[in-house]
């Protein structure tokens, strides 16, 4: 068993707080990312964890224990670090075995973890090479392997992948997921790259500004963000938003008018909203196509060209509304805007979730919706 237990947990740095009353639940064998902006405190997060900081406040507790004070060696945790951390004079078998020498752990049992670990990350063939001899994902395997040896309750990963190149990510990214499933763990990898936190994680935690603003599943929270933030940090490429207000409430159903001139029917649930109410179309590339003769739309807007991203399968075309904000539409791969002619864009019919009110409480709400008030009336 694995279970982290995190309470109002604090940390200050010359009298700023950086981490501001964190409270957060690691389930044993989850894989939990951590994701923000830079300066969000993801990283200092895990190094309080770690044992690495001292806590300013709060509790961390693991299987019931209070850690907050234990020393890192003591913590039974295994950390991954972005720039390896290899003992560069030693060979890749000494590196995975230092730990577990220092520790007075029996020789043979060290070979036979040494083995097992090197058959797992495929590094049975570069055993008695030194780092220098590696690449950069065989140094990163080797580091992810020297925490493997520990058999930790917890793996901490601060974001590993970010010095490799585009495919190494991609091939990384991979291999650990495949070791997440292999080896049953309780995984905890800070990063600020979207795409291994949606890819990776089975519960993702979205920090900003020091503290949480949700948690959740990435599909969960790709489709019901707890506020504008958060929908408008996941997702690549980002959500697009439209303002606009409640033009006409009829129980089940509403209607919105945009700033763009536009008008949008939606379904309605969650809390009531009175007619004229300020509220934000959150609209992501999937939810548009290009508006023609014959097909159903919940909205039609005007919009122009700006630039298209072609991906091969799929194009991306950016685009600005009538009233100055700019939307992106996923089109085929060899779609050819125009340019000079403004274009229309049609919301697919169904493709919106349904409004829901925002509704005053924690910052892990996961109250979410197409519709939302304003960032200012958000917590």
């Amino acid at each position: 068993m694995a279970d982290l237990k995190i309470r109002n947990l604090q940390k200050g740095f010359d009298g700023q707080a950086i981490i501001k009353g964190i409270d957060l639940d690691v389930r044993d064998r989850e894989f939990v990312v951590f994701v923000g902006p830079s300066g969000c405190g993801k990283s200092t997060l895990l190094r309080l964890i770690a044992g690495l900081e001292e806590a300013s406040g709060g509790s961390i507790a693991l299987d019931g224990t209070d850690i907050t004070d234990t020393p890192p060696a003591k913590r039974d945790l295994a950390m991954v670090f972005q720039t390896y951390a290899l003992y560069p004079h030693m060979t890749v078998r000494r590196n995975l075995s230092f730990a577990l020498d220092l520790a007075g752990v029996d020789k043979r049992e060290v070979a036979a973890k040494v083995d097992a670990t090197a058959r797992i990350l495929e590094l049975q063939a570069l055993l008695e090479r030194k780092p220098r001899q590696l690449s950069g994902g065989q140094r990163q395997r080797v580091a992810i392997g020297r925490a493997i040896v520990r058999n930790p309750k917890i793996f901490l990963f601060d974001e590993p992948l970010s010095n490799l190149d585009a495919a190494l990510r991609v091939q990384m990214r991979l291999e650990l997921a495949r070791l997440h499933q292999e080896l049953a763990a309780t995984m905890i990898y800070v990063t600020h790259d979207q795409v291994e936190a949606m890819t990776l994680a089975d519960k993702v935690v979205v920090l900003n500004g020091g503290r949480v603003e949700q948690v959740g599943s990435p599909l969960e929270l790709y489709h019901h963000p707890a506020n504008l933030f958060v929908a408008g940090f996941l997702g690549t490429p980002k959500m697009g938003f439209l303002r606009g207000h409640l033009s006409r409430n009829q129980g089940e159903r509403c209607e919105v008018a945009l700033e763009c001139g536009a008008r949008v029917g939606l379904p309605l649930c969650a809390g009531e909203l009175a007619t004229g109410s300020p509220v934000t179309l959150g609209i992501r590339p999937e939810h548009l196509n290009i508006a023609r003769p014959g097909h159903a739309f919940q909205g039609l807007l005007r919009v122009a060209a700006d630039v298209s991203e072609r991906l091969g399968s799929d194009s991306f075309c950016h685009v600005r509304a009538d009233s100055g904000e700019m939307l992106t539409l996923r089109v085929r791969g060899d779609f050819a805007p125009d340019y000079g002619a403004p274009p229309g864009a049609g919301l697919r019919s169904g493709a919106l979730p349904p409004v829901r009110q925002q509704r005053p409480g924690p910052r892990q709400t996961t109250a979410t919706g197409g519709l939302k008030p304003p960032a200012g009336t958000h917590r």
